[in-house]
């Protein structure tokens, strides 16, 4: 599996995305039945509210050899701060229609 990871460019400066890296390295939480070796081909941040620059980033990270995009847990759970994205949706929708049914999506990574 060949990751890029979108992740919510208001809360970077309080997280640097360690948990989601580790999750991913031990294949915990989303990854638990991930068997695959999995490597993070990018990071990104959505671009800022509302997220229309995900579409772009993901698009960028697929042509860079990412199979599946994943959306850090600041986006639909809102990790750290408790407050989820009120344009998750919209943006996942919007990176499934221009990528695929080729690209598996997930929701979160912890």
């Amino acid at each position: 599996m060949k990751v890029g990871l979108i992740r919510c460019m208001q809360t970077e400066d309080m997280c640097p995305g360690t948990t989601c890296f580790k999750v991913i390295k031990e294949k915990k939480a989303a990854f638990n039945d991930i068997s695959e070796d999995i490597e993070v081909v990018g990071v990104n941040t959505c671009g800022g509210c509302p997220g229309k620059k995900s579409v772009t980033r993901a698009a960028d990270m697929v042509k860079r050899g990412a199979d599946t995009i994943v959306f850090a847990s600041c986006i639909f759970k809102g990790t750290p701060i408790g407050f989820p994205c009120p344009n998750a949706q919209a943006m996942k929708d919007a990176i499934s229609k221009k990528l695929g049914d080729s690209i598996q999506i997930i929701d979160y990574t912890h």
